[in-house]
């Protein structure tokens, strides 16, 4: 791993970047000249780790980059940390291994460094359109505990699950969850979920840390949750002082909570404002004014995607336990 960036550790003793770059941009018809130029702007910065997932529909372009990376060689395959994750469409074992073994062809890797269940609650199409596939979490976790049992996946993990799914499989399951990656920003803090989190000894990850401005893409005829944390007076006050941009500071808060953070951008300039977040320290007073903060509002109202299998993350009523 590069030494200039800090890293976390799971409790199997895997260390992961506390920031990496998220990859979900332009999810319909991705620009592989724009992100490729986006993941060496990256590396150039010092980023090791890169965040995709099979519904990002760019595996295959990271892996074009990394093999290209790994021939010119100037990085090792060691030096850096890959996390993809498989959809809920694809949750039933059979499927799961067909998407396993995808993602691994399309990343060109023998293995993969996390490997996470996008959401938490299976679906299928019929006629056209997506509703609940009852499939047991274990079932699935099963198939992702072998593959880590054979060193193909380093480490394993949930995305977008609430307490009681997550307490639910932990019970069930032979080898416990290293990583949760959910929604988590200064108007959405997280705290009760970090701390389960802590208590299980589970490393905790941030998506859309900064607010994420341009999620609308995703859906623009959707409802969106409405906070905007680089808008919080606290935050501005920070940036002000520390002469820091706005999501400078949100991340800088984020990771002193010791959650892992991967912003997404594909613009140079600001991959590397993302990642320059570690030459100054918030004080316990100024990480204190954030608890005090009285937004609690989540920006991804899954229930809003009509139609799409987003629609039914964390409705717990439709998964099996």
């Amino acid at each position: 791993m590069s030494s200039k960036i800090p890293t976390v550790k799971m409790h199997n003793g895997v260390e992961i970047p506390i920031i990496g770059l998220g990859t979900a941009t332009n999810l319909e018809n991705p620009n592989v000249k724009e992100l490729k130029a986006a993941f060496q702007a990256a590396i150039d910065a010092g980023y090791r780790t890169f965040d995709t997932a099979a519904a990002y529909q760019n595996e295959h372009i990271i892996g074009e980059f990394l093999e290209e990376l790994f021939k010119e060689g100037k990085i090792k395959r060691s030096d850096i940390f890959i996390t993809t994750k498989v959809w809920p469409t694809e949750f039933r074992p059979m499927n799961v291994e067909k998407s396993i073994k995808s993602s691994l062809e399309k990343l060109r890797l023998d293995y993969i460094d996390l490997f996470l269940l996008h959401g938490p609650t299976p679906v299928k199409e019929e006629n056209g359109k997506y509703v609940p596939d009852l499939v047991p979490h274990i079932g699935t976790w099963h198939v992702l505990e072998k593959y880590y049992k054979a060193g193909t996946f380093k480490s394993i993990g949930l995305s977008n699950f609430t307490i009681p799914q997550m307490e639910d499989l932990i019970k069930k399951a032979e080898i416990k969850p290293h990583n949760l990656q959910v929604e988590c920003h200064a108007c959405f803090p997280q705290y009760e979920l970090q701390e389960f989190c802590k208590k299980n000894d589970i490393t905790f990850t941030s998506f859309a840390t900064l607010g994420s401005p341009t999620r609308t893409q995703y859906d623009p005829t959707a409802n969106w949750g409405d906070a905007s944390p680089m808008e919080l007076p606290v935050v501005k006050e920070l940036a002000e002082k520390y002469g820091k941009s706005p999501g400078q500071i949100l991340l800088r808060q984020m990771t002193q909570r010791g959650i892992i953070v991967i912003p997404r951008s594909t613009n140079p300039k600001r991959i590397h404002d993302n990642i320059s977040i570690f030459d100054f320290t918030l004080t316990d007073d100024e990480m204190k004014k954030f608890t005090e903060i009285k937004e609690n509002i989540r920006l991804f109202l899954w229930e809003n995607f009509n139609g799409h299998p987003w629609h039914f993350l964390n409705q717990e009523e439709t998964t099996v336990k």
